[in-house]
């Protein structure tokens, strides 16, 4: 037991070590996006190959967005991220990485502005600097780590620490089962209201989700959060 004391002491120890690496991930991510402007975040699968149809709709409304005025933020790895990327790339508008150090898994790729590259050890640091600076979100299909950051944003509007700001998901057929769960089962057994329904946009279509997104801010200011 003595034994476990110590050492539990010395990781104590070493946490404290570990605000200092956490600062510094803040300041240069503040620092960095400050001069990013009006951005989207695009999130996704990694996964997702460069043949498959949301990859080329990630591409699209990448590009979309960019020649509209927007600058895009990604997870900055591979799949859907890339695509993203790539479609700010096509459209000339900031293209914005915030890649995630990871065992074995996430490379960035190569469509990110190279002083809009940002790479991360912690998790809920990259989340807050998503939050902060994307002036809307787009969930395209994914897994664990999509639904984290969709279920992240939503929480954080829901619970009004963050402004406002449009959520979609694209891809009617991939999202209809949790849409149809949340509203049959969670908002059925009171856990959620019904106006929280309204706070996301579910669409195939590059242009009324672009719509959706331009129309929001014909009357509300874009601005980061808190």
């Amino acid at each position: 037991m003595d034994a476990f004391r110590k050492d539990w002491s010395e990781i104590k120890s070493n946490d404290s070590w570990s605000i200092f690496k956490i600062m510094a991930e803040f300041v240069e991510a503040y620092d960095k996006m400050a001069k990013a402007g009006p951005c989207v975040a695009i999130f996704g699968s990694a996964r997702t190959k460069e043949n498959h149809l949301f990859y080329q709709k990630a591409v699209e409304l990448g590009e979309r967005l960019a020649k509209v005025g927007y600058g895009v933020i990604t997870g900055g790895g591979p799949g859907i991220m890339e695509a993203g990327n790539k479609g700010a790339k096509q459209g000339g508008g900031v293209s914005v990485g915030l890649n995630i150090d990871l065992p074995f898994e996430q490379f960035h790729n190569q469509y990110i502005d190279r002083d809009h590259f940002l790479e991360f050890d912690y998790f809920f640091v990259r989340k807050v600097i998503f939050v902060k600076y994307s002036q809307a979100f787009v969930i395209m299909p994914g897994g664990f780590g999509t639904l984290d950051e969709f279920f992240e944003a939503l929480t954080l509007i829901q619970t009004k620490k963050i402004a406002r700001r449009p959520i979609v998901l694209f891809g009617v057929a991939y999202w209809q089962g949790l849409f149809d769960w949340i509203e049959q089962t969670m908002l059925a057994q009171h856990y959620i209201s019904e106006t929280d329904l309204s706070l996301f946009k579910i669409t195939d279509d590059i242009d009324e989700a672009v719509q959706f997104i331009d129309d929001f801010f014909s009357s509300h200011a874009l601005s980061p959060n808190f």
